[in-house]
């Protein structure tokens, strides 16, 4: 269940995503927060869980694993033992620096970086001997887009859909009268009912009677 979240703790957020390294106080400067305030804040969003773990994010091939993969894993059963056995194999590696059970042709989605082929063939050779039946690797060649900051917004806020159109009404002649819009003149008044007589013939409406002046109903001469 998503966490709702204002203005200051997306200022937070935003904050520490684009830079785990701040200080406390720099974070209450960017809030506008007390120190105490933020510090109570970052607590909280810890203890829902909103923020995991703050923690540095290094270059594979800087830090000596120039071979950075992705393999797909298909495995040959799927009872609950095969994927418990094949999940612990998993953490166990720790070349293995991501993974991810999804739905479709294959069963896992694993991110693994290697000092070299032969240490990449050691973890191939591994998952294979715990369930792996069909590992397809597909080597990454360049970073397109780097990890970004989640597209954050306040809770409540109105989404970018368009408003639904709503349906025209009708009179009771069975007409249909336009949908009125700010800034648009409002529909004509619908015209006054006639009418009928005894025979059924409808006549024209009332008209309203003005009297002249100086004349006084009821008045004796």
């Amino acid at each position: 269940m998503a966490v709702d979240l204002d203005e200051i703790d997306i200022k937070l957020l935003t904050a520490l995503e684009e830079d785990a390294d701040r200080t406390n106080v720099e974070l209450a400067r960017l809030a506008g927060l007390s120190p105490a305030a933020t510090l109570h804040r970052i607590r909280r969003l810890k203890e829902t869980g909103v923020i995991r773990v703050i923690r540095a994010q290094l270059d594979p091939a800087k830090a000596g694993f120039p071979l950075q993969v992705y393999v797909t894993a298909t495995l040959a059963r799927h009872d609950p033992r095969s994927s418990r056995i094949f999940d612990a194999q998993i953490c166990a590696l720790p070349q293995v620096i991501a993974a991810d059970n999804v739905a479709g042709e294959t069963d896992y989605l694993l991110t693994v970086v290697a000092r070299d082929v032969a240490d990449l063939q050691t973890v191939l050779a591994s998952l294979a001997t715990r369930g792996g039946q069909r590992l397809v690797t597909y080597l990454r060649l360049a970073e397109v887009k780097p990890p970004t900051r989640l597209p954050l917004a306040p809770a409540g806020l109105a989404s970018d859909r368009p408003p639904r159109r709503r349906r025209p009404s009708k009179d009771h002649l069975g007409r249909t009268n336009p949908v009125t819009r700010p800034g648009y003149p409002s529909a004509p008044p619908a015209e006054p009912a006639r009418r009928r007589d005894t025979r059924g013939i409808p006549t024209c409406p009332a008209r309203p009677t003005h009297p002249k002046p100086g004349y006084a109903p009821n008045s004796r001469l």
